[in-house]
């Protein structure tokens, strides 16, 4: 079988469909990753074959435009994109993006002879290249289901791409839906799910050197996080170094995972905040006390399949709906960017490592993922299924 990964040009989104991708590779069948340019590079530092398709889209841009706050804000020192057109600006986003891959990943699903399109849910090019290819199209969540509300109004938002490409109904969430989340912790949903267990990949690299080893009895460690997008966004909402310092002390090793380009964002640092750079994170957790992070869905899914609790301060939609989650499992608390001082910080990494609860509530989550299918259990499946639509 020849299956067509899609993603648009975000290396988290790309990073959720690599453990199914090389699992369909391992069982033998042959897998192209299909995005923007931008994602190019990236793409072939996961080991697989990738394509470019459409042009690149500032994708920053339009974050920053519907996430920061009015210019009259001196805090954040920038201003709001104007809303434009209709629906939220998120799904302009969405729209954008697709808009640019659709008709190349259409001629790349018929060229490459595609037997399926496997999308993240917010590559809405995914689907219609599918049906334009006339084969099924498999919907991979990196997170809880976000998009789920937006199924009813997804078909009329993506007609003008999907009649420009000879498309007439079509389901935008394809034959089925692959989700990593085990079932407490995904919103409820009326479509059906093909559950998979969560394996991490956050990106290309080794475990660091010299390696981190147990904390040892006095000590609790900390690992402090803050992803790719925010420092992208805006310095002052890279909020990973005010944390690490204010965690910070004799009895608490605080491990800060960045990027080699977020290092220089990083200031003075506390003695005992120990900085590592480009190293997955799923290398970090195995004895990790607490995880304080943003609310990126890798770093969240991440982190509970270590059975780690987290301490979370949410700036994005995606970001507030996966806090949620995490909040009303009782896996962690939330914090807003305002509550953020480095008093409540401590007050709530206290509370947290200190007690039993949100340990327990993390571990549930833990053995639920861990008693669902791995990606390579699920490759029959999946290929059964597409046959079968296909007959």
């Amino acid at each position: 079988m020849r299956v067509l990964f899609t993603t648009w040009a975000w290396p988290s989104h790309l990073y959720a469909m690599v453990p199914l991708a090389w699992a369909f590779r391992a069982a033998g069948h042959d897998v192209l990753v299909a995005s923007q340019p931008a994602l190019g590079e990236e793409t072939a530092r996961t080991g697989l074959p990738a394509a470019s398709v459409g042009t690149d889209v500032d994708a920053v841009g339009m974050v920053r435009g519907y996430v920061l706050p009015a210019a009259n804000d001196p805090a954040d020192g920038g201003g709001q994109a104007p809303r434009t057109g209709k629906g939220p600006r998120a799904m302009q986003m969405f729209y954008a993006h697709a808009d640019s891959m659709t008709d190349d990943l259409a001629r790349l699903a018929r060229d490459w002879r595609a037997d399926a399109v496997v999308f993240e849910p917010t590559a809405l090019a995914g689907p219609i290249a599918a049906a334009a290819a006339g084969v099924p199209a498999v919907r991979l969540l990196y997170g809880t289901d976000l998009m789920g509300r937006a199924r009813a109004l997804l078909p009329q938002v993506l007609a003008p791409l999907a009649e420009r490409n000879g498309v007439g109904a079509f389901d935008p969430f394809g034959l089925l839906t692959v989700d990593p989340c085990p079932d407490d912790f995904q919103v409820p949903v009326d479509h059906a799910r093909l559950a998979m267990r969560y394996v991490p990949f956050n990106g290309p690299g080794g475990p660091p050197r010299p390696p981190l080893g147990p904390p040892g009895t006095a000590r609790r460690r900390v690992v402090v996080t803050w992803g790719h997008t925010m420092a992208k966004l805006a310095p002052e909402r890279f909020l990973a170094p005010l944390v690490a310092n204010a965690l910070a002390g004799p009895e608490t090793e605080v491990v800060l995972a960045v990027s080699a380009g977020q290092r220089p964002l990083l200031g003075e640092l506390a003695p005992d905040v120990r900085v590592v750079e480009d190293t997955p994170l799923h290398l970090l957790t195995d004895h990790a006390d607490l995880v304080v992070a943003h609310g990126g869905a890798g770093t969240v899914l991440t982190s509970l399949r270590a059975g780690v609790p987290l301490l979370l301060v949410p700036q994005l939609p995606d970001h507030l709906g996966h806090s949620g989650r995490v909040l009303a499992t009782g896996a962690g608390e939330v914090l807003t960017r305002d509550e953020a001082t480095p008093e409540r910080l401590r007050a709530e990494a206290r509370k947290l490592i200190s007690g039993d609860a949100h340990r327990a509530a993390a571990d549930k989550l833990r053995e639920q993922m861990l008693g669902l299918p791995s990606p390579a259990e699920l490759v029959a499946e999946i290929e059964s299924r597409v046959v079968a639509c296909a007959a």
